[in-house]
């Protein structure tokens, strides 16, 4: 099953690699340990510091170390989104991984007296930082590398199927992607849709640039930042659980307004030169 990709005027050749999104290096929001003590050098979590930190936290009513409301589960996926904007000079992602990485760590046998604040349900507690760190816990550096290849892997989609829509339509082209990734049908990450069976030979995969036996080289840097722009933020959605929900969640399939199909599917939307559709 093929898709067809418009093919706007070439500029300038540009190597994909020069283009490749780089870990963020600003800090956003992180709670520094206080430089006047020994703990601003710790590279593991010892119960005295995870108690300050917890403290600290707490107390701050409302705290919300994702920024994200109302009150969200700390999940894999959260820790995901987190990571990828606030890695490098995180004190809190530092300690996590040290201490993961110390065999017989405890997380819980410090206590601290805390003013209880209305609703504490959306503040990083100890028991929830245990639990990340021993169960399925990654390192926060290639939980950064992972967010990056993903988000690359969506502007690569994005640009070579779409460069010449307009925005929503390529919104539209990220929305099937993502509306992949989080069906049952298709691989679970981005790169896993985009390239699925593009080892299988010359036109074998689902998005033709991916298998077409062509380079991949970047030849307009306009379409390609804003290519990476709109996979920026439509992976923020899909780390969330959402949807940019421009085409219907059930929309997994599309084709350009020039090619004739026998799918048999359901049309649901039509954006730009794109028609789009869901299994029946």
């Amino acid at each position: 099953m093929l898709f067809v990709t418009l093919s706007p005027g070439f500029a300038q050749d540009v190597q994909l690699a020069e283009l490749q999104p780089q870990a963020p290096t600003t800090l956003i929001g992180a709670e520094p340990l206080d430089p006047s003590t020994d703990k601003a050098q710790s590279t593991t979590l010892t119960p005295a510091v995870l108690a300050a930190y917890v403290a600290r936290q707490q107390a701050q009513k409302g705290f919300n170390i994702f920024g994200d409301a109302p009150h969200p589960q700390l999940t894999s996926a959260l820790v995901l989104a987190y990571a990828a904007t606030h890695y490098r000079t995180n004190a809190a992602l530092d300690a996590i991984d040290g201490a993961a990485a110390s065999p017989g760590m405890s997380f819980t046998t410090a206590t601290v007296d805390v003013v209880p604040t209305e609703d504490t349900s959306s503040t990083v507690t100890d028991d929830m930082l245990s639990k990340y760190a021993h169960n399925g816990f990654i390192p926060t550096e290639r939980r950064v590398a992972h967010a990056n290849d993903e988000k690359l892997c969506l502007s690569r989609a994005i640009y070579h199927e779409a460069r010449g829509e307009v925005d929503s339509g390529q919104w539209a082209v990220a929305n099937v992607i993502i509306n992949r990734a989080l069906s049952k049908r298709f691989p679970t990450s981005m790169c896993g849709v985009v390239y699925q069976n593009a080892n299988q030979g010359r036109y074998r995969c689902q998005f033709t640039f991916a298998c077409d036996g062509q380079q991949e080289v970047i030849r307009e840097r306009g379409a390609w930042a804003k290519a990476g722009k709109i996979a920026a933020a439509a992976y923020s959605e899909f780390q969330h659980g959402k949807r940019p929900g421009v085409v219907p969640g059930s929309a997994l399939y599309y084709h350009t307004t020039g090619v004739t199909t026998n799918w048999g599917f359901k049309q649901v939307a039509q954006i730009g030169s794109h028609l789009f559709y869901s299994p029946m």
